[in-house]
């Protein structure tokens, strides 16, 4: 038994050692889970470092993958989707075999009707409905690439994604539905693809599938260019063969957010993604064929694709898709009640969610009323979680549950750090989120470019070459990857993120060393709000940080400097301003506090330190050693931040 116990925990040692001095026969080795239609003869193709392709010469489908090797194996009749609305009241089953069949008729009516073909884009504008899940996978099936935009963001930004990827063909819904809100989506599309620019004629002539989903908003469907989505599948030829693609072929687009400029959309290819994939959801959140994954994240995130999508049908596992809150829908127990109905195994939620329901039920008593003992592996990522909320869930989910904090990005695809149910389970240490995943070797880099000792705080970096499944470049535009991730620490990934390692091992995240604002799990950058702010006639400058909120994690606020001679009060112009930034971003970016200042402080080259004034709003202590060319502006702002309530402790300005 001893031996046994041995062997077990010597496992994650094992598997982590090889992925690192052994990469290419490491992944050679986890690539057999996945079905190849051309079998590769070469892992690693490094001559364009650090444009990586894995497994270069192979060829495979994706879709394939998730759908018809496992109705070919007889397991057809396992649930692959549940769809679960509280919202509109509605749970659907689908089984493989049912998923296959849409796909297929979806896939036929992109290909034989409209022309999509192998590498042409497509837009998915979707809530969290069946019907998204099912146009990703018809993408994939035909070699088209898809971009899935956030049902909650603006025209503006909808306009951006189609622009950037060019697209051919936008499939959208005609409602999104909030707790006591139904919001249409035709004048959010109409708006976008008039601001869009194409490469055909004109955006706004993009043929349209639309999904008609009953709740009282009409969509005014045009001849020729707009088409119902369930009378497309209801009329089309379904396609049922599937386009073998390389491995190094996109499979999507996915934008992330920047410290500067437009965002920019990450490129994921096909064969290293299915790979990475089948191995981690194996390896972090041990699930199989026949498990139950939920993933409360938005599709429109990588944590969708990744834990919703693809991963879970990759394993032939069955996934969850939620359209709900955590809260309100109908109250702080809709998690919960999922979690028993569906009998969960591993979940994946933000600690915002979390949050929001320890504020409406503190003591748990709606979580008493559901059995949870189905769940195995807890995972939280998004956002770092604190200690008082993994607390809050230590103390209430089954003992036997693994609470898992996590690290990983929109670039990486898949878990970077994390606990590892699948391999070896670590205690749970407050901050940390665990050990790096295999594949992934994470270093803590310091200014001077050398890896740090353990417990010293520094850039965290991933040592070249970059695992399966990371991104493959930026969108058309590989000198701009390789300058924001590649070069700034020669033979390293830059991560964006601060932290450091512990004497055990254990990896701890800091925070992002730029300028993005991290609300309910969804990232927004300050330069994004700077830019609508600016646009205001009245605004003279601005500086927008984020500051600590107990539910939402970070919340912006507005440092205003206004135009001198201005004929409005402070108040209107704060009124047009959060309503410009709601227009210009959408709802969720939820920016309530505009401050007006007389100045803002500025370094001798002219830069305003936002990162010193985030600490000051969040009360941590910042040493106000920056030399400034107006260092009188800090007392003004330290005495406008107290009049909003902001910090909730003193600090020392003069150290």
């Amino acid at each position: 038994m001893l031996s046994v116990l041995k062997r077990r925990f010597a496992l994650y040692n094992t598997v982590f050692s090889k992925s690192i001095q052994d990469p290419e026969g490491f992944w050679k080795e986890a690539s057999k889970g996945i079905s190849w239609d051309k079998p590769f003869t070469k892992v690693l193709d490094s001559s364009h470092s650090p444009l990586y392709r894995w497994f270069p010469d192979g060829k495979l489908n994706m879709c394939y993958n998730c759908l018809d090797r496992h109705v070919l194996s007889g397991q057809g009749h396992n649930w692959g989707i549940i769809y679960d609305s509280p919202l509109t009241n509605c749970i659907v089953h689908y089984t493989y075999e049912e998923l296959l069949e849409e796909t297929q008729k979806l896939a036929g009516a992109m290909m034989y009707k409209h022309g999509i073909k192998k590498g042409d884009r497509v837009v998915i504008f979707m809530p969290m409905i069946p019907e998204a899940v099912i146009s990703m996978l018809a993408c994939a099936r035909i070699g088209a690439i898809h971009s899935v935009v956030f049902a909650g963001f603006s025209a503006k930004e909808l306009a951006n994604r189609i622009s950037e990827s060019k697209a051919k063909l936008l499939i959208t819904a005609n409602a999104g539905v909030e707790p006591g809100k139904v919001t249409p989506f035709e004048p959010i599309v109409n708006e976008a693809v008039l601001m869009a620019e194409s490469n055909m004629t004109c955006a706004e002539n993009i043929p349209r599938i639309v999904v008609n989903r009953h709740l009282g908003v009409k969509f005014n469907l045009r001849p020729h260019r707009d088409h119902d989505f369930h009378e497309e599948l209801m009329n089309s030829k379904p396609f049922e063969s599937v386009v073998s693609v390389n491995s190094y072929d996109p499979l999507y687009i996915l934008h992330t957010t920047g410290s500067t400029g437009k965002p920019k959309g990450i490129i994921r290819d096909t064969g290293g993604y299915a790979v990475a994939l089948d191995n981690a959801m194996k390896w972090v959140y041990g699930i199989n064929r026949g498990d139950v994954f939920w993933s409360a994240g938005d599709l429109a995130w990588v944590a969708g694709h990744t834990c919703s999508v693809y991963g879970p049908l990759l394993r032939g596992a069955t996934s969850v898709l939620y359209e709900g809150k955590p809260v309100r829908t109908p109250d702080a127990g809709a998690w919960w009640r999922v979690i028993q109905q569906h009998e969960v195994k591993s979940v994946l939620v933000a600690p915002t969610g979390i949050r929001a329901i320890k504020k409406e039920d503190p003591s748990g008593k709606l979580m008493k009323k559901y059995n949870l003992d189905s769940i195995e592996h807890f995972g939280v990522v998004g956002e770092r979680c604190d200690s008082d909320t993994l607390s809050w869930l230590q103390h209430r989910l089954p003992k036997k549950a693994l609470i898992n904090d996590q690290w990983w990005q929109t670039e990486s695809g898949w878990p970077m750090i994390s606990n590892q149910i699948g391999l070896e389970k670590f205690a749970t240490m407050p901050g940390s989120a665990t050990k790096p995943v295999p594949g992934w070797n994470i270093q803590i880099i310091k200014d001077n470019l050398q890896e740090a000792d353990s417990n010293v705080t520094g850039k965290i970096c991933v040592k070249l070459p970059t695992p399966p499944g990371f991104m493959l470049s930026l969108w058309e535009n590989d000198e701009e990857f390789k300058k924001k991730y590649m070069t700034e620490v020669p033979g390293y990934y830059l991560s964006g993120d601060e932290g450091f390692k512990d004497d055990k091992g254990y990896f701890h995240i800091v925070g992002r060393t730029n300028d993005v604002i991290n609300i309910s799990g969804h990232r927004f950058r300050a330069a994004a709000y700077e830019e609508s702010i600016n646009f205001h006639p009245n605004v003279a400058e601005c500086a927008v940080i984020g500051v600590i909120d107990e539910i939402r994690g970070e919340i912006p606020i507005a440092l205003i400097v206004i135009k001198e001679g201005s004929d409005k009060t402070d108040d209107d112009i704060t009124h047009e301003l959060i309503s410009k930034v709601r227009q210009d971003i959408g709802a969720v970016a939820s920016l309530k506090t505009c401050i007006i200042v007389n100045k803002l402080p500025k370094t001798k080259d002219g830069k305003v330190p936002r990162l010193l004034l985030k600490k000051m709003a969040n009360g941590d202590y910042y040493p106000a050693n920056t030399v400034l060319e107006n260092p009188e502006a800090l007392e003004e702002i330290k005495e406008a931040f107290e009049k909003h309530g902001y910090p909730k402790v003193d600090y020392n300005l003069k150290e």
